[in-house]
């Protein structure tokens, strides 16, 4: 496939997105925070909606999507703070739940999986920080020299989609499998809503500050 960038390209592209989604960021924080409260069926949930966000960060870099984001400081903005808020939304939900003391992570008032894969698919398409990844860090290793363009983008967008999937999905079940020992401990089951609340809130308000320098 003489589109993708040579072999030597290819394996730094590799490394330096390995080390991106080593680095705990918003959606890493989501997938744990969902893993400890609920298992690690809702951790993998989170990381399959997580990968169906990063997927429309793929189709969106194909058709310049990602580019109009950054050139229109409008456009940007609604994004971020659509997420913004977004995460706000769930850290105060959170709050407002009772705790489930003498209950097990499945059952109870746990949020269907379903739900749980579609607030982690929004909360990556609503990230400003993945369309910031595909507009200055993939466009480095597309040349319009070796043509197909969009493929490039495609093809380049999947590679990194399919690690984070592989990243995230560790990160729930390494989370998801402490969840167990945490909840034995009633005082984290009293105080685990808090927690998770502020973490939503936390990744709200990080979400809001972020990228504030429009360039």
């Amino acid at each position: 496939m003489s589109f993708l960038p040579s072999p030597h390209e290819l394996a730094w592209f590799s490394i330096a997105a390995i080390v991106l989604l080593l680095v705990p960021g918003p959606a890493v924080l989501y997938i744990v925070t969902r893993s400890v409260d609920q298992g690690r069926a809702a951790g993998l949930a989170s990381a399959a909606g997580i990968a169906t966000g990063t997927l429309m960060h793929v189709l969106a870099a194909c058709v310049g999507l990602s580019a109009l984001l950054l050139s229109s400081a409008t456009a940007f903005s609604a994004v971020k703070y659509a997420g913004a808020a977004y995460l706000f939304y769930l850290g105060i939900k959170k709050f407002r739940e009772r705790a489930r003391i003498g209950c097990d992570i499945h059952h109870g008032d746990a949020i269907p999986l379903r739900k749980v894969f579609a607030q982690g698919a929004i909360v990556n398409v609503l990230n400003p920080k993945t369309a910031l990844f595909f507009f200055a860090f993939l466009p480095q290793f597309v040349s319009p020299v070796r043509g197909h363009v969009t493929l490039q983008f495609f093809t380049l967008g999947m590679i990194f989609a399919f690690m984070g999937w592989a990243s995230d999905s560790m990160w729930a079940l390494v989370a998801g499998s402490t969840a167990h020992w945490l909840r034995g401990d009633e005082r984290f089951i009293r105080n685990e809503r808090y927690v998770t609340g502020s973490v939503y809130l936390g990744l709200g308000l990080a979400t809001a500050l972020s990228g504030s320098k429009h360039k």
